[in-house]
């Protein structure tokens, strides 16, 4: 068979951008990913080489400045980029997210605005739902936006869990406003908050206070976001219309559920490869234990679990693409790839034995960073709640 995770169906030029994003993670993320991830280092250069690659402007239009691929050829680069150094793709994710709410989402102005600098990597985006208070619950929000009399909004509250949010210059913000509507979800509205790269007040009413620190998820900084009667003008609300928000940001999570899926097949990969190559080096009662059957096994059921992970993320991303809504396809492959990535991750730290647990193997690294996978976009619980209630109304009997 061929080795795993190939697509069928992709265009040439599909292939090509794959290709050499595949060269680029060869040759510039895997060689450092362990040095940059062990000092907690911001990878700058891998960044900066991306940008040249036109990743940051990938899925834009071209009349905007970007390439204007698929979602599919999106989710395939991060599950590439991924299994070289998870980090590098949570840099790349949220800054996705945003363009895709605003292709989706925006006004023609915003568009014109954002998309042209965000293709060339000078704008820089974060997606901001959770709070300290909450987090799945996204109804639970308490972030304010309140109305002035000159037709403005004052923002105050405090958000939780930015991926890059001290090096992002613009965020999309979910809160809570009044719009007089009868449910929580139509009291919503997301506002599009811009400010400077960096730590301490970074925009009038807006506090990036630091770091947090993690387990995993290394060189890439995550933070909190805190708004104090933040004056924003009405036409910084996506789309240009108060009340959409919970709509708009439900539409970002399901390409989040894909990119998490996507960053988790990439991490089940790279397992597979360091735990397929270490089992025939390592020898005992004088043969490679890749000979052993107990580990044969495994290395079987690994690279199963690796082809099943990657096909429901293709097939989730295929059919974001053509507009179709799927959230329970979204949670399952999502669901699938990040429990089938810390199954594979394990067993290849298992296969790895006492090297395994040291820094100097790169599985060490794996094994903390694929945790995060379990949470990202919403636990698996989450996702067989979305899954189960939607299999009851289409199997009601």
């Amino acid at each position: 068979m061929p080795k795993l995770c190939q697509t069928e169906g992709l265009s040439e030029v599909q292939s090509e951008i794959l290709k050499a994003v595949r060269v680029f993670v060869d040759e510039q993320i895997i060689p450092v990913a362990q040095e940059l991830e062990h000092s907690d280092t911001y990878p700058q250069e891998i960044i900066d080489g991306l940008k040249e690659l036109g990743v940051f402007g990938l899925t834009i239009p071209e009349e905007f400045g970007g390439l204007g691929e698929s979602l599919l050829t999106y989710a395939l680069v991060v599950e590439e980029i991924a299994r070289g150094w998870m980090s590098v793709s949570g840099v790349i994710n949220t800054h996705f997210i945003v363009a895709y709410l605003l292709m989706q989402h925006g006004t023609e102005e915003q568009k014109q605005k954002y998309l042209p600098r965000m293709a060339a990597g000078e704008v820089r985006g974060a997606f901001s739902m959770s709070e300290p208070g909450l987090g799945s619950d996204v109804s639970a929000v308490s972030t304010k936006a309140s109305r002035l009399d000159d037709g403005s909004y004052s923002i105050t509250g405090q958000k939780m869990w930015l991926t890059n949010g001290a090096t992002s210059t613009l965020v999309a913000l979910l809160t809570k406003t009044d719009e007089g509507a009868d449910s929580v979800y139509k009291n919503m509205t997301t506002f599009l908050v811009e400010k400077e790269a960096g730590f301490g007040e970074t925009a009038q009413g807006v506090t990036v206070p630091g770091k947090i620190e993690k387990m995993g998820y290394k060189g890439v900084e995550t933070t909190e976001l805190i708004l104090e009667d933040h004056r924003i003008g009405a036409d910084q609300i996506l789309g240009g219309e108060p009340g959409k928000g919970f709509f708009q940001m439900m539409d970002g999570v399901e390409v989040g559920r894909v990119n998490v899926a996507a960053r988790a097949c990439g991490l089940a990969w790279r397992g597979f490869e360091l735990g397929i190559s270490y089992a025939q080096q390592r020898k005992t009662f004088g043969k490679p234990i890749a000979d052993h059957q107990a580990v044969l096994f495994r290395i079987a059921e690994m690279a199963t679990k690796v082809e099943v992970a990657h096909n429901m993320m293709v097939r989730a991303a295929r059919l974001k693409d053509t507009g179709q809504r799927m959230d329970v396809e979204a949670g399952m492959a999502k669901m699938v790839a990040s429990e089938y990535a810390n199954e594979v991750v394990e067993d290849s730290f298992r296969i790895h034995g006492g090297y395994g647990y040291s820094k100097e193997y790169e599985i060490e690294r794996l094994m903390r960073e694929v945790k995060f996978m379990l949470i990202g976009e919403g636990t698996s619980d989450i996702q067989k709640m979305i899954i189960g209630r939607s299999l009851l109304k289409d199997y009601r009997l």
